[in-house]
């Protein structure tokens, strides 16, 4: 199995980078963990407390979670996937069942923050896009997918995002042996990875 973990600022372009990596490997061989779906459990939090959250900060993630899962997945175990509503701010009854593939994809903006999960993955990457592009992208998710008005998120970019980006997720770049600039518009470094996973796919299989 090969682990690819996949870093970055909120709308950096990590979703897209993942999904052309998919396009260019053959049909279920690959998984995808999104780090977003292992945010601890805050249901016994009132709602209207739920929004004052820092979920931009390591200790929002249930990391004993995840690890156990990519341990499980590495032995060849299949995992119950939680699954995290944007709406609500809290972890869902429904989970997501997911078997071993070839190749697994950890996607989340702090993805590379754990050294123990950094151990488990073969490729580190860190998608880098400019602050202003990530907070257009920011805007436009969520004021269509989540409700929200562009004047809360701003506030939030401002408030909550982008210091936790400085604090949290930008040192993480140090770790990764792939950084993409431009985001999923970087079709270079996105072929370039792709290349070394089939590298490394068809030297497994000979094995």
């Amino acid at each position: 199995m090969i682990i690819i973990g996949i870093a970055g600022g909120t709308g950096s372009g990590k979703t897209t980078v993942v999904r052309k990596i998919m396009e260019r490997l053959p049909e279920g061989e690959v998984g995808v963990i999104s780090q977003d779906s292992y945010y601890k459990d805050s249901s016994h939090v009132p709602a209207e407390e739920r929004q004052n959250i820092n979920f931009d900060e390591p200790a929002a993630f249930d990391w004993n979670l995840l690890l156990e899962h990519v341990k499980m997945l590495k032995r060849g175990e299949s995992i119950e996937m939680p699954t995290y509503s944007y709406l609500t701010c809290s972890r869902q009854k429904e989970t997501v069942p997911m078997g071993p593939h070839d190749v697994v994809l950890i996607e989340g903006i702090m993805a590379l923050s754990d050294a123990r999960l950094r151990k488990m993955m073969d490729i580190k990457v860190f998608v880098d896009a400019d602050g202003d592009d990530r907070l257009i992208r920011v805007i436009s998710r969520d004021c269509i997918e989540r409700g929200r008005t562009a004047e809360a998120v701003i506030d939030r970019y401002q408030r909550v995002l982008k210091p936790m980006h400085q604090l949290h997720i930008e040192p993480t770049k140090k770790f990764a042996n792939i950084i993409i600039p431009e985001g999923g518009n970087n079709e270079v470094a996105i072929n370039l990875i792709t290349d070394y996973i089939k590298g490394r796919l068809t030297t497994n299989k000979k094995k």
